[in-house]
């Protein structure tokens, strides 16, 4: 920047304002000769968008983003000609009251298509079903108010709490898709759950080959979201 600063103490005043405005011209016509096509071929459409809201099932703990079950699903998705933009919303630890309180935010997105799952950890702290049952619910109805496809992951528990407590958790899902109406993954969990070679050493959380076998189960059901929506054509 010196030799510059010398050789600018040298000029008249007004070439040097002659110089400053060539600069801006100069500048301003860089940033206007912009091809508009090529602007518009940075920006991707997408046909909609899918929010997977769940727990950390959802959020892929313990695996790279690209490898949980929400990014391969957008991948799929667009392997088979559907440019679809899917919004991982996973957030480990949460249970059903957190996703109700979360569900304006949700709504906020603008989605086209929601994945509600979650109950789990409900589940796992033995919180009375008819809790865990009113929340998803709750929910469900609140996306459903703002235009939103609901699709619904059933999920099981193990047996720690009694066979009573499992029967009355499971059954859950059924019953709040029946009564409001929306798509039914029957168990997200499908082929994945208690086995090994699909989860971590945390036996909870599944693996990459895992989450690429939960994204094989949440297809078809997204499909048919895709296809029930009103707004938006496969």
């Amino acid at each position: 920047m010196r030799p510059y600063h010398r050789n600018i103490n040298r000029f008249p005043a007004a070439l040097l304002l002659v110089w400053l405005c060539c600069l801006l011209l100069a500048g301003c016509e860089r940033r206007e000769t912009a091809p508009p096509a090529e602007q518009a071929e940075t920006a991707t459409a997408y046909a909609g968008t899918i929010i997977a809201a769940g727990d950390s099932l959802t959020a892929g703990q313990g695996v790279a983003p690209q490898d949980a079950w929400p990014s391969l699903l957008a991948k799929k998705l667009a392997k088979n000609g559907l440019n679809w933009q899917v919004i991982n919303a996973g957030i480990s630890g949460e249970t059903s009251s957190g996703m109700v309180a979360r569900s304006k935010w949700l709504l906020a997105q603008r989605p086209e298509i929601v994945i509600v799952a979650t109950g789990a950890n409900d589940g796992l702290r033995g919180i009375p079903p008819q809790v865990i049952r009113e929340n998803i619910a709750q929910t469900v109805r609140l996306l459903q108010s703002g235009q939103t496809t609901v699709v619904l992951a059933g999920m099981q528990i193990v047996q720690n709490l009694g066979e009573d407590y499992s029967r009355e958790f499971a059954a859950i899902y059924p019953a709040v898709a029946g009564e409001l109406q929306c798509i039914l993954i029957p168990f997200l969990l499908k082929e994945v759950a208690g086995e090994p070679s699909l989860n971590q050493e945390d036996t909870i959380h599944p693996n990459e080959k895992g989450h690429q076998v939960i994204a094989e189960i949440v297809y078809p059901y997204v499909l048919q979201a895709i296809q029930a929506h009103p707004r938006t054509v496969p």
